[in-house]
């Protein structure tokens, strides 16, 4: 989010060169052969006059889609999860949960995860979608509950998990490790500090977001997102549009995540399922106390950035204490995941590695041997 607020508070989009023309590519297609838009229906209209965009070939990344139902009860209202699942390879193998980004979706980790799949087999992916991105959630009366709390959204990615335990008739969750971007970041560090997870929490990784530039930016949102086209005639355009705009750099990822983040009208033109600015409120609840957070929650962590000036002064010198490990995309933008997934994937699959305790052999215990009759 910061990255692109910095972007667009010094680029006018009249001055953007024109766009290169878009192939057709295998993961593009129209909203006729969409496996998913059909039963997203009831969860995120906000009017009758729109539908949901076609989540494009979705089945190329995950192995599952699920609506996973939260019932009320009286510490938690109803609601309806959006979640993607490839479960993971053996009662061993770790899971990853990933977290998408403010007005982002579970299918901007769609190469990404792709890429986790072929480098480790065995891992299991799960990719969810907050409330007001592909999640519902309900007040009493019926009407949707708004507040986008970092605790409330923590608790929501919590109980997705739990939800999903349910639908797999897992006995237990698997050891996991907690990938979020942006407002994703903010998101898995608040659930890794509350400690809930416990020791099936093996570490987080946070894509390209860090609290003091976070906060500083901030005051630029509201000048990018005016910036931002209303709406788009034809899928097409948006995807065009977040390509020219360097929004993203990958356009094969373009055309399987963009239109994920979009609603049709009655008019047929395609506009923003996630309303960013009504979430303003919210901005300073999700990265003040960050770097705090992210120093001192249990577990391994990893830092990816597309640039070393978003580092501040509590994360400098942690990284120079060997609090957790940094790894820097300069290439990349702030949708680094999307821009390299490769790279990104190469990474996050070498810190599973280093930090799966399920691959370690440990000694036994000198009580198990004198129980054998060993000498010691």
């Amino acid at each position: 989010m910061s990255d692109l607020a910095k972007s667009f508070a010094k680029t006018k989009l009249a001055s953007l060169p024109p766009p290169e023309p878009l192939q057709e590519d295998p993961y593009y297609e129209d909203d006729s052969s969409s496996a998913s838009s059909m039963s997203s229906t009831g969860t995120v209209i906000p009017t009758s006059s729109q539908r949901p965009a076609p989540l494009l070939h979705w089945t190329s990344y995950y192995a599952q889609e699920f609506y996973l139902e939260r019932k009320a009860r009286a510490d938690k209202k109803a609601a309806k999860f959006h979640v993607y699942l490839t479960p993971p390879g053996s009662l061993k193998a770790p899971l990853l949960v990933l977290h998408h980004g403010a007005g982002s979706s579970a299918l901007s980790f769609g190469l990404f995860a792709k890429e986790i799949r072929k480098a480790m087999p065995e891992l299991g992916v799960l990719a969810v979608e907050a409330r007001e991105h592909g999640s519902v959630v309900w007040n009493e009366d019926g009407s949707v509950d708004e507040d986008l709390s970092i605790d409330l959204l923590s608790r929501d990615m919590l109980d997705m998990l739990e939800l999903t335990k349910s639908k797999m008739a897992w006995t237990e969750l698997p050891s996991m490790v907690l990938i979020g971007h942006s407002l994703g970041g903010a998101v898995i560090t608040h659930a890794a500090n509350e400690g809930v997870l416990g020791h099936k929490l093996m570490g987080y990784a946070v894509l390209d977001v860090v609290e003091g530039s976070a906060i500083e930016l901030i005051q630029h949102m509201q000048a990018y997102l005016s910036t931002r086209p209303e709406s788009f005639p034809t899928l097409e355009a948006a995807i065009d549009w977040h390509i020219r705009s360097r929004t993203l750099r990958n356009p094969q990822s373009a055309r399987a995540s963009v239109p994920s983040l979009l609603l049709q009208t009655a008019d047929g033109r395609w506009t923003w399922k996630t309303d960013l600015s009504s979430t303003k409120p919210f901005w300073e609840n999700w990265f003040t106390g960050m770097s705090a957070k992210f120093l001192k929650g249990k577990g391994a962590k990893l830092l990816l950035l597309a640039g070393t000036d978003r580092l501040d002064k509590e994360l400098m010198i942690g990284q120079m204490q060997g609090k957790f490990q940094l790894q820097v995309f300069p290439a990349a933008g702030h949708f680094l995941h999307e821009d390299l997934p490769e790279k990104t994937a190469e990474v996050v699959v070498e810190f599973v590695k280093r930090n799966d305790r399920s691959a370690l052999i440990l000694p036994p215990k000198v009580s198990t041997l004198l129980a054998q009759g060993k000498k010691v």
